[in-house]
């Protein structure tokens, strides 16, 4: 990829010296689609841990973390942050990145398909897009570094709940955005009729 066809992204200068990211130009389409947890296409520092569900007559219960522990045990206590987001049906919120900020999704209810791609330079995934499938029918945790973008599209006909642990407090200043339709990205969201 010729770096002078790429976007540089800037940053925020109160954040001081950054890592450099680029918006990659990448062919329509959702990229590979990571239906296996130890999967080999998984960009670079992206982990995926299934997490158990406990039914039984009255519901179900399901433990979201325990500190130190599982993907999250590097989030320091003093600065990790617990939020939790509802989407409706078809709502789509993408894409967004941090510079320094990782983030650990826990969908718990409903059905998100999950994009993201790889925006830092010199990666060895850099431009590479991965497409996940989460929430009531695939528990599975899903830790995103730094300078990953990530969003989601709620799926199916049921609202979904997504719980997410960051480790660090929200600084918008570390946070950038780019519109879910970016032509460079050219992430594909409508429904895959195949």
């Amino acid at each position: 990829m010729a770096e002078e066809s790429l976007r540089f992204i800037p940053a925020d200068p109160a954040l001081g010296p950054v890592p450099r990211l680029l918006i990659p130009k990448c062919e329509k389409g959702i990229g590979t689609v990571v239906s296996q947890a130890d999967s080999t296409w998984l960009i670079d520092g992206v982990a995926v841990k299934p997490f158990p569900i406990w039914p039984d007559d009255r519901g179900y219960f399901l433990e979201v973390l325990r500190l130190g522990q599982g993907l999250a045990a590097e989030f320091p206590r003093e600065s990790s942050q617990v939020s939790c987001a509802l989407s409706y049906p078809g709502t789509i919120k993408a894409f967004h990145f941090h510079r320094f900020q990782s983030d650990l999704w826990v969908p718990v209810a409903g059905m998100l398909q999950v994009a993201l791609a790889d925006f830092r330079e010199g990666s060895p995934t850099f431009g590479r897009r991965n497409t996940l499938y989460l929430g009531a029918l695939r528990p599975w945790q899903v830790l995103v570094p730094p300078g990953v973008g990530h969003g989601y599209k709620v799926v199916g006909t049921e609202p979904a709940t997504l719980v997410y642990v960051t480790n660090r407090f929200y600084d918008p200043a570390d946070e950038g955005r780019i519109a879910y339709n970016d032509e460079d990205i050219a992430y594909d969201w409508e429904t895959q009729h195949k």
